[in-house]
């Protein structure tokens, strides 16, 4: 899952527009309307980035297809501590 994590949100372009869906959902659950208004982003793009996290398990969907609820995975709360390192590096240069 680290070198996931490092991929995300450092290594590939848009990594800067994942941390903020990951802060934004660490708040409370959004779907992707909700997330493109918050952060002032395409909601294509945010689908995109959602389609990407989905896929390196960081979040996960509702059950539901209309207003789909995006959730952070059991799996990235336990390599939180790696996401704020990861983030705390990216942040500082």
């Amino acid at each position: 899952m680290e070198k996931a994590l490092w991929y995300l949100f450092v290594a590939s372009r848009g990594g800067a527009n994942r941390v903020r869906i990951v802060r934004r959902l660490r708040d409370r659950p959004r779907n992707a309307n909700e997330l493109a208004e918050a952060l002032d982003v395409d909601y294509n793009t945010i689908t995109h980035h959602l389609d990407m996290l989905k896929d390196h398990d960081v979040v996960e969907p509702s059950d539901h297809d209309y207003g789909k609820l995006y959730f952070l995975t059991d799996r990235f709360e336990h390599h939180a501590e790696t996401f704020e390192e990861i983030t705390a590096e990216v942040d500082a240069e």
